[in-house]
């Protein structure tokens, strides 16, 4: 039952796949539509990862720009994609400095398609689905990332596992 599980788990996650910067609509969002937008590419992670009063919160603390005339644009949506996957394994205070450390060094577009490419390899390790291929030598606060995502993937693969493995063990 257990490999059975973890294989129902893996072919949920197999596609997973978060847009690239570019692929952010360059058109302003309203909260809710920013919201949809945020759940339909975290579902196969996270049911309802975020909601319009937890944006607003971001917003509120200054983690998150505020929005222009009540719509947030690609920048602030990508920074919210960021804050719902971190905010699993790490405090606001710290996901604000890693938001900032990022972006001073790389500019938000590279920032955050590298969160991209990393969260996926992460989660496929995770859920079995391909062999650690990070690199070794990289800068501390790459490293900080990678370690930051690992963890976050980790903390969702137990957590699916577990649950669906309470569920099937109810059906007995």
């Amino acid at each position: 039952m257990q490999q059975q599980i973890k294989e129902m788990i893996a072919a949920e996650i197999s596609a997973f796949r978060l847009p690239r910067y570019d692929d952010i609509p360059n058109v302003g969002l309203y909260l809710e539509q920013t919201v949809h937008y945020i759940c339909e590419y975290l579902d196969p992670l996270y049911h309802n990862a975020v909601t319009g009063p937890m944006i607003s919160n971001y917003v509120k603390k200054k983690i998150v720009a505020n929005p222009i005339r009540k719509q947030y644009g690609r920048e602030q949506i990508a920074e919210l994609l960021f804050i719902t996957v971190a905010k699993s394994i790490l405090s606001l205070d710290n996901i604000s400095v890693l938001l900032t450390i990022r972006k001073e060094r790389y500019g938000i577009k590279e920032a955050y398609n590298e969160f991209c490419e990393i969260l996926e390899q992460a989660v496929k390790q995770a859920f079995g689905l391909c062999a650690d291929t990070f690199p070794e030598d990289v800068p501390e606060d790459k490293e900080i990332l990678r370690n930051t995502l690992i963890a976050a993937a980790n903390k969702l693969y137990l957590e699916q596992w577990i649950s669906r493995y309470a569920r099937e063990e109810e059906k007995i």
